[in-house]
């Protein structure tokens, strides 16, 4: 049996003297003193003062399509009709499909920050607020590769918007407090603390360094805010690690600074986000090249290649560089390199940190958008080809950044590919560069348009997927 020691209030503080005496230095008299609340005002500490600044400002998004379902092919033949009759067999159904997450009211004029998976692909969206007011809103602007949109209230009136805070200050150990939807439930408040910061290879997005919080994040808390103990947005919650569905602690948000790029972005009136153009291909930096580079952990990013006349060999990045800081940033692959430098604003100068050839290196390189050095040209392609469904345009550096592919790489580029079409049953994916039709090189849109008119038996394309070249054969 365990015994419970008790001690009288005097006998403690008699006990914190002898024992602060006993220790020497400057560094234990600095020490702050933790002790017992003593009054009910300390006892009764509360974050609702946080919640009544921040969670008006957080809303639910609704989003809906409509989607005709296919008529049923029995309805052909007449001995079905003849027995069953039409019971609305023989007319395409229509369902309705819904999407449920959260937004944050970013400015009072009326504009709400979201995920991209929760509206994506949506026709109709709605935003509702605590209050039981329901908005129409439109879609400003998708941004696929952050998981960010911006959407427009069509009415704004008496609107409570939320400041962004500065997300590179933050700690790991802030309080936190994650507001949303979660399942539908109405708006809820959990509180946790910041688990760890720039979190990579999450698969959500592809310019991303995360802040991982511990508190509770649910389906439809998606878009939500991560907010400080100063009510102010430090992220927007994407994504969680979970084998039920259910929150098991391991929260992701999106930081405020890339919120900030994405909501500047539309504000000028942009459908796409302008961001910094880097002019470079860049690898993961593994344990035996860290090794060999006389590195002890195998941080940062290898320049696999550079885009001739771009912003980084205009700056004097050469192939087999390691990029291992940002403006003083550290950046430990990739994806956390490309979170940096899209933060940057354009028309200053971002200072990368280099090593080559075993000694480190400053150079500049201008924060400049991604050209567009020849028109478009979107072609959508059609007939009994195995490309039938497709959007081809042709690649140029601004293309290129938008669907975060190599501006390097000669073709076409898939910018769409129509669901269900042939295509897409095919493999095709949304990125691939189409390099050769039958051993013909594709430089232009209207090249693999003019290609497809001819009959053949076979088709040999080859396309380029993730800086890979892959050459496939389909039938005519």
């Amino acid at each position: 049996m365990q015994r419970k020691a008790t001690f009288s209030r005097g006998a403690l503080l008699a006990a914190a003297l002898m024992a602060s005496s006993l220790v020497a230095g400057p560094v234990a008299a600095q020490t702050p003193l933790r002790q017992v609340p003593e009054s009910r005002q300390e006892i009764s500490l509360s974050f609702s003062g946080v919640v009544k600044k921040s969670a008006g400002a957080v809303v639910n998004v609704y989003g809906a399509r409509v989607e005709k379902q296919p008529r049923n092919p029995f309805m052909d033949d007449p001995f079905f009709r003849r027995f069953f009759g039409d019971r609305g067999f023989g007319v395409p159904q229509e369902r309705v499909q819904r999407s449920l997450g959260s937004g944050v009211v970013v400015d009072a004029s009326g504009l709400v920050v979201t995920n991209n998976h929760v509206i994506e692909g949506m026709s109709e969206v709605k935003v509702a607020f605590a209050d039981k007011r329901e908005v129409e809103a439109t879609i400003l602007l998708r941004d696929p590769r952050t998981d960010l949109a911006v959407l427009k209230l069509k009415t704004a009136k008496d609107l409570v918007a939320i400041e962004l805070a500065d997300s590179d200050k933050v700690e790991i150990g802030d309080i936190v407090l994650a507001i949303g939807n979660p399942f539908g439930v109405g708006q809820t408040v959990t509180q946790g603390i910041v688990s760890a910061l720039a979190r990579t290879q999450i698969g959500v997005g592809d310019a991303q360094s995360f802040i991982q919080t511990d508190a509770a994040i649910n389906p439809g808390n998606s878009g939500g805010a991560l907010v400080d103990m100063q009510g102010r947005v430090i992220g927007i919650n994407t994504a969680i690690f979970s084998r039920s569905g259910g929150s098991h602690g391991i929260g992701f948000a999106i930081p405020a600074a890339m919120v900030r790029v994405v909501v500047e972005s539309a504000r000028t009136g942009a459908t796409t986000v302008r961001r910094p153009w880097f002019g470079a291909r860049l690898q993961a930096l593994t344990p035996d090249v860290a090794d060999g580079l006389g590195l002890d952990r195998p941080a940062g990013s290898v320049v696999a290649g550079v885009v001739e006349k771009g912003p980084a060999a205009e700056g004097g990045l050469r192939r087999s560089d390691v990029i291992l800081a940002v403006d003083g940033f550290s950046v430990d692959d990739p994806e956390s390199f490309g979170y940096r430098f899209a933060t940057r604003p354009l028309g200053g100068v971002a200072t990368l940190t280099v090593l080559r050839s075993g000694k480190r290196v400053v150079l500049p390189v201008k924060l400049v958008p991604a050209p567009e050095l020849r028109p478009r040209e979107p072609v959508t392609l059609a007939g009994r080809t195995p490309l039938s469904g497709i959007t081809v345009m042709n690649l140029s550096p601004a293309l290129a950044e938008e669907l975060a592919i190599d501006a390097g790489t000669e073709g076409v580029v898939v910018a769409a590919i129509e669901e269900g079409s042939t295509a897409a049953r095919v493999g095709f994916q949304k990125g691939d560069i189409i390099q050769a039709l039958n051993g013909e090189a594709m430089t232009r849109s209207r090249d693999v348009e003019a290609a497809l008119r001819e009959r053949k038996r076979s088709w040999e394309v080859t396309i380029s997927r993730g800086g890979q070249s892959v050459t496939s054969v389909f039938p005519g």
